[in-house]
């Protein structure tokens, strides 16, 4: 062992020397620590953000089955429009899906709309207003449904329109909108399973001020198609949205997004009819593994009649928060890997000057008959006394500088995440700066769900989540790697040893 005695001596009497290998190797590894902290926070942040946001599926009518049982009705000729229909989900399929493993939540939504009747007045633009007016001085006959009472021409003439939309729910905490930040309860409680055939409701703000409503007040609804139906309802909560609407909810008082009415889907399905009992627009399913999507779509196909109803995936949610954090991943993988060559070659460097200014020691040593293994086991424990070192450095500081490198990934991650979805610094093409885009519902309506994907901001917020801390397990990769980069170092740097004769040396 006398080759290490030789070692702490050399070092001991070079401290210039030492001090440059310690800092050298220091550096090396605090930034390979730095890329397997961020690498390891990546990958646990990805496998947290599987089980907290999940894939959905929706269960919904079969538009393109129905079309096209539409046009073999038609005998070849053009279809119909106005014989289109599609099948309502039936509750008890919807049901039996939500009892399948992987279903980590899920909720079902039926829509429709309401008359207004004592103790409430729907929240009408002044150009709304002018359309009803002229509407009914016009011709009541020609409009017996519009809102209100009238009924418009054109693409709108078959629908029957209301003062509210009725977007009846199981939770409304599951709503796009609720889900989103776009709404949110002010007093009062959500809508739950709790308020399954009951009356309760929860009504937006605006219009719950402009009718001098508060919680557990009470007020009547009429039924759209048949006005001598009423209905007393109780508000259970208030909300507030910040949606504005667009023009249509301009024209149409249940397009505004200030006269939604959420309920138990109960009370929706009561509006429709004893048709509409038993029954629901859509269903959204949340599952708590994405990676089983497939074969959960499977086994739920098997439940249902595939030719009048469908099922679509959506894990866009999760591929949106998985791709930011695989670049992230990806990154920190490339910082390990450049850092370590380039530590490789450095060291190599460094070894192979110090072998040239200690040639003559090396002659004396190998005249003396001291091996070539030992001599250059004696450099190898130069370094593997100065990687100690700076593993210690690295282990005080690498957390830093893990913070400081990720801080800026993830800055640079979420930045580009928010700009592809339109978030806050992006825009997405042809939308309207001035209104919050809508997520599309599972039952066509407002307040609806099965929304094409997490918000910019929700996405954001899981990718700054990233938890870059040091582990025992990093610290273990790091020495691994260390040993790995000083033996690699060593051996390129030892191969002009081998070549060295004692005479030749000591000559020279």
């Amino acid at each position: 062992m006398d080759f290490i005695k030789r070692a702490l001596l050399s070092m001991k009497a070079k401290k210039g020397r030492t001090i440059l290998l310690c800092a050298v190797f220091s550096a090396i590894l605090i930034f390979v620590l730095a890329g397997l902290t961020i690498q390891r926070a990546s990958v646990t942040a990805t496998e947290n953000a599987k089980k907290s946001i999940g894939a959905q599926v929706t269960l919904s009518a079969n538009r393109e089955a129905a079309m096209k049982k539409n046009q073999e009705s038609s005998s070849g000729e053009r279809p119909d429009p106005g014989s289109f229909s599609l099948t309502p989900v039936s509750l008890e399929d919807a049901e039996k899906i939500a009892k399948l493993d992987n279903v980590k939540s899920y909720s079902f939504v039926s829509s429709t709309s309401a008359t207004a009747g004592d103790g409430i007045t729907p929240i009408s633009s002044s150009s709304t207003e002018t359309t009803e007016t002229s509407t009914d001085n016009s011709s009541d006959e020609a409009a017996p449904n519009a809102p209100g009472g009238g009924k418009q021409g054109g693409p709108m003439e078959q629908m029957n329109q209301g003062d509210f939309q009725i977007s009846g729910v199981v939770n409304q905490s599951m709503a796009s909108a609720f889900e989103d930040g776009t709404a949110k309860i002010t007093s009062g409680e959500a809508i739950s399973s709790e308020d399954i055939d009951t009356d309760n409701v929860v009504i937006e703000q605006s219009l719950a001020e402009a009718n001098d409503l508060e919680v557990g007040d009470t007020f009547t609804l009429k039924n759209s198609d048949d006005e001598t139906k009423t209905y007393n309802m109780t508000v259970k909560g208030i909300y507030t949205t910040s949606e504005s609407g667009d023009s249509m909810g301009m024209r149409f008082n249940f397009l505004n997004p200030a006269n939604t009415i959420y309920s138990s889907y109960t009370f929706a399905n009561t509006l429709k009819g004893d048709d509409a009992k038993g029954t629901i627009d859509s269903a959204t399913y949340t599952l708590s593994d994405p990676k089983e999507m497939d074969t959960f779509v499977q086994e739920a196909e098997k439940l249902i009649d595939t030719e009048s109803f469908s099922l679509q995936t959506n894990d866009q949610a999760y591929q949106q928060m998985l791709t930011p954090l695989n670049n992230v991943a990806s990154f920190a993988k490339n910082i390990v890997i450049l850092v370590a060559i380039a530590g490789i070659i450095i060291l190599t460097l460094i070894v192979m000057m110090t072998i040239r200014e200690r040639r003559y020691e090396i002659g004396v040593l190998l005249a003396l008959g001291e091996s070539r293994l030992k001599v250059i086991l004696q450099f190898f424990s130069e370094i593997i006394v100065c990687m100690v070192v700076a593993l210690i450095i690295a282990t005080f500081s690498g957390n830093i500088v893990g913070n400081v490198v990720g801080e800026q990934l993830i800055t640079q991650q979420t930045q580009t995440t928010q700009t592809n979805q339109g978030g806050p610094g992006g825009e997405q093409p042809g939308a309207n700066n001035n209104q919050i885009p809508e997520k599309p519902s599972g039952g066509g309506m407002r307040g609806g769900f099965g929304s094409i994907g997490a918000s910019s901001q929700d996405v954001a917020k899981e990718i700054e989540n990233l938890n870059i801390s040091v582990s025992s397990t990093d610290i273990l990769k790091l020495a691994g790697l260390g040993l790995l980069i000083s033996f690699i170092s060593i051996l390129l740097s030892s191969l002009g040893i081998l070549r060295l004769q004692p005479k030749k040396i000591l000559t020279t």
